[in-house]
């Protein structure tokens, strides 16, 4: 849409709905690699990227373990690539202040 990523999006006929429990696979301006997000999802829509893009998150399944299929075709979910994180998972600052913090003290750290 804003070109930012190499990649396309289309609409599906299936509704992704759901809380998810998620970790962190990547270094974003965010999230530490490791670090736990609850959060949830809700979309009709698939992105397909045309690069080979660090996934943003794993999934946890019911029992707590990584999800080693988080995703119909085994695709970790998101993207972290030169500062970007972009996800469908919706979280919510009052669940992770240190996410808010972090992306301050990056923010300020990109001024000149």
């Amino acid at each position: 849409m804003c070109g930012v990523l190499n990649g396309s999006a289309r609409f599906t006929p299936n509704l992704t709905l759901g809380y998810r429990d998620a970790v962190a696979v990547a270094e974003s301006p965010l999230y530490a690699v490791g670090q736990r997000a609850v959060g949830h999802e809700f979309h009709r829509t698939a992105v397909t990227f045309t690069d080979g893009y660090q996934p943003a998150w794993a999934y946890r399944d019911s029992a707590g373990n990584l999800d080693a299929n988080p995703a119909p075709d085994g695709v970790r979910e998101g993207v972290v690539h030169a500062g970007v994180h972009a996800s469908y998972l919706h979280t919510h600052p009052a669940a992770a202040p240190e996410a808010v913090v972090r992306f301050v003290t990056r923010a300020a750290g990109r001024r000149a």
